[in-house]
Parts: C-alpha cells; structure tokens; sequence
C-alpha cells in the first residue's frame, strides 16, 4: 500500500506518519507539505532516510504539484489544512485557498487517479458551540461554524461528500476533538504554556478559562484514523472525541507539571468568536472498535516532558513569530 499524506510535517499528520510507519511496515508513505509556519521537517527527522518514506514540498492548491504527487498512490490521508484559528481572524482568505480550493484540487486529483481511498480529516469546530449542558455533537449534527477557520473546514466537508455522492469517490471523514503530544505548533494552547512556563514567562489564559475543549492524545487519534481506513463505512463521517476540561483546569495542571502557581497566569479578552463548548458523541466509531488509550492526565505529565527533553524543536519556531503578539494584543 502507498499513501500520500498531506500536511505530513505538521502535528497531526507527523504523528500519523510516526505511527502508520511503525505498525504498517510493507507500506509507503508520500509526504506532501507546504512547509509554512506550521509544518516542520524536523518533526520526521528520525524517519527522513526511511526508504518507506519520501517528502514532496508542495501546495494542495497547486494542481501541477498535487496530480504528480499522487502519481502510483493507493489511499490519500488528508491533513493540509491551514488550523490556526486566530490566523484565520486575521487573514480569512488563505484559509479558504488551503482548506477548500485545496481539497478540491485533491479530491479531483484523486477521483482521475481512481483512488481506493479519500480520508479527509476535519474537526469539531464545524459544528459550532455547545452550551454547559448541550448533548454533544454526533455526526448528524447540524453545521453551524463560528470562524473563518471552521467554515472553511465546513465547506471542505461538504465538498469531500459531495464526490461520494456525485462520483462514487471512496471517502471517509473523521471530525476529532483538540489533539495534544508530541510536535505540536508552540502557537497552539498547550504548547504555549509549556513553553512560556518554561522560560519563566506568564501564560495568556482568555476570559477567566471557563471555555471547555475535549482533549484527544495525538496517538489515539491517529489509531482513530487507520481504524476508519481498515473498518469505516464509505461515505460516513465519524467523530473522535477526548476528555473534556476546562481551559482553567488544564492551565492549572500545566502549572503543577512545571512548579508554577497562578500568578502566572495573564488573563486576556477572549478572541472574536471565541466558541464556549465542544463536545463529541464517539459511538459510532467506538462501535468499530475504538476507544481512547490514553488518559488526558498522564499523557499531559508525559507532554510536558517532551517539551521539557526536545527544546532543540520548539525554540526556534517561537523565535520570530509576531502573529502570535497580535493575537494577544487583539490586534486584527
């Protein structure tokens, strides 16, 4: 079996590989990534002279780049997508370009090439926010997308859906909660403490961290996804979940990891459409045969360690990234 796997060196999509490359050893992996600010070579520097595994530096919207990559390909992973979400207050349109031109240049690509496979992975974020005690999202839940960053990832989905059902293309969809581990972007929640925390800098917590977000080890969510290219439905979505915290409560469990208090933490406004709630129901896929391996605690304690053991990665990617003062400062 040869993959192509989009946005491979970023965090998702690094691990994926980690991990389909370990359990998988008769198979090939094509490594197509942009290489923007979140996506990092270095995060498959211990596989780059595995002879299962090859890197292409290309743009999912380049049709050229993408039909010549997906040359001999049995399955598409897809994970290019631009995720940031603050990025995408500040900037909407490259995240249409990424995350829906893209995929539709991806998904005519794989239709000519008669791929046995079109996994599309997406994310909670499309089904808007949930309240205190809402049930959660399942896979008919309605779409209703906060952010330029969701609807973008909304109307990817609806696009992937819809070659199944004009073309018959395979697909497959899975919407998963927050990921956390090992190479994750240093922009992103958890990363960020860690880091600042770590060079003695205060963390910024929006609001008063009353917002609640479902933590899904990266691991368990890459076990998700082979899962559903092994046993899922063509033509269904299925949705990941994890364990759901507040974002007060994982910031307090950070600081206990580093020897911090809260007088660390920097209260900030929350961001323009700063969704309350995320909740998913993970029956369906549970019912293949999923479940979560790792708990939120003790992967947290060994994600911090990472950090704490792997400064030679994520030093330099904090170094020049004003982006990430903006955000802070609300300036967009």
């Amino acid at each position: 079996m040869r993959l192509l796997v989009t946005g491979g060196a970023g965090f998702i999509g690094s691990n994926f590989i980690h991990y389909w490359l370990k359990n998988h050893p008769a198979d090939e992996v094509v490594n197509f990534d942009c290489l923007t600010y979140a996506g990092h070579k270095e995060s498959l520097r211990d596989v780059e002279n595995n002879p299962r595994y090859h890197f292409i530096q290309g743009d999912v919207t380049d049709e050229k780049a993408v039909y010549a990559a997906i040359q001999a390909i049995d399955m598409v992973v897809h994970f290019a997508a631009e995720s940031h979400v603050d990025r995408s207050i500040i900037d909407p349109e490259i995240f249409v370009k990424t995350n829906v031109l893209g995929t539709s240049v991806l998904l005519n690509a794989a239709l000519k090439h008669k791929i046995q496979r079109f996994h599309h992975i997406s994310t909670d974020e499309v089904f808007g926010h949930l309240g205190p005690n809402d049930a959660p999202f399942n896979e008919e839940s309605n779409y209703r997308p906060r952010t330029p960053y969701a609807a973008s990832k909304a109307s990817a989905d609806m696009l992937v859906r819809s070659f199944f059902e004009t073309y018959n293309l395979p697909v497959t969809i899975t919407n998963c909660a927050n990921n956390f581990g090992p190479w994750c972007d240093p922009e992103k929640l958890i990363p960020r403490f860690i880091t600042n925390l770590l060079d003695n800098q205060k963390v910024p917590l929006m609001g008063k961290g009353e917002n609640i977000r479902p933590w899904l080890y990266v691991e368990d969510h890459c076990r998700a996804i082979a899962l559903v290219l092994e046993k899922g439905i063509i033509g269904e979505t299925y949705c990941v979940s994890g364990q759901e915290e507040t974002n007060l409560n994982v910031t307090k469990k950070i600081l206990a990891q580093l020897g911090k208090d809260k007088s660390m933490i920097e209260y900030v406004e929350h961001r323009l459409g700063h969704d309350f709630r995320y909740a998913l129901d993970s029956s369906k896929i549970q019912a293949l045969g999923w479940k979560p391996e790792y708990s939120f605690d003790e992967w947290l304690t060994k994600t911090v360690e990472w950090y704490k053991q792997n400064e030679w990665w994520w030093r330099p990617l904090k170094q020049g990234r004003p982006v990430v003062d903006r955000i802070a400062q609300k300036q967009y």
